[in-house]
């Protein structure tokens, strides 16, 4: 297959949520890697802020998850601040537990989400809100994961590795792909067919 091939595939209408799925899965793919990477570099050159940034989120997200499993969902809950560590009674007498440690925060997907939305093409006027509103979204589906990976624990003891490495990391990933079609076909597309009518 030829680039010229590649490129009348690329700019054929009809071919256009091939082309936007293929451009989703080769940026978040991408940025794993990048980030992998950046991450065996101890994120130089800015590891002093990346640091701060870890802490703070870690702070938010453990903040968040007891104020929901404590306030909304009225969840008996035991937590350990230094620890970062919340716990609740199983249905077995033993307890079912989660640990919010920095590679629980939300700081990869939210650059995972920068990354996309940046790279990816639609109207700026749009992304300026649209990015950070992601953002918002993205740390409260991680609060929602904190509060289910520990909450399934409760009528099934021995499922944190089943929730934490599976089912809440695909749910994770699932709303963000959510998140970018709802852009697609509000927002890239529209523009494209307002550029193309014009």
């Amino acid at each position: 297959m030829k680039i010229d091939d590649i490129k009348a595939y690329c700019s054929n209408p009809k071919n256009r949520s091939t082309v936007n799925v293929g451009l989703f899965f080769v940026l978040i793919i991408s940025f794993h890697f990048l980030y992998l990477g950046w991450q065996a570099l101890d994120y130089w050159p800015v590891k002093t802020y990346i640091d701060g940034l870890m802490v703070w989120s870690v702070d938010l997200l453990f903040g968040q998850s007891c104020a929901v499993l404590d306030r909304f969902l009225h969840v008996d809950i035991t937590t350990m601040s230094e620890r970062r560590l919340i716990a609740t009674l199983n249905n077995e007498g033993g307890w079912g537990r989660i640990v919010v440690a920095p590679e629980c925060a939300s700081l990869k997907q939210w650059l995972h989400w920068v990354f996309l939305m940046v790279l990816f093409p639609g109207p700026w006027k749009h992304k300026l809100w649209y990015i950070p509103a992601g953002l918002v979204v993205i740390e409260w589906v991680n609060v929602v994961r904190i509060c289910g990976i520990l909450l399934m624990q409760v009528p099934w003891p021995n499922s944190f590795r089943l929730a934490h490495d599976y089912i809440f990391k695909f749910f994770f990933y699932f709303v963000i792909f959510l998140m970018w079609m709802l852009w697609v076909e509000r927002f890239c597309n529209k523009a494209k067919e307002t550029k193309s009518k014009s």
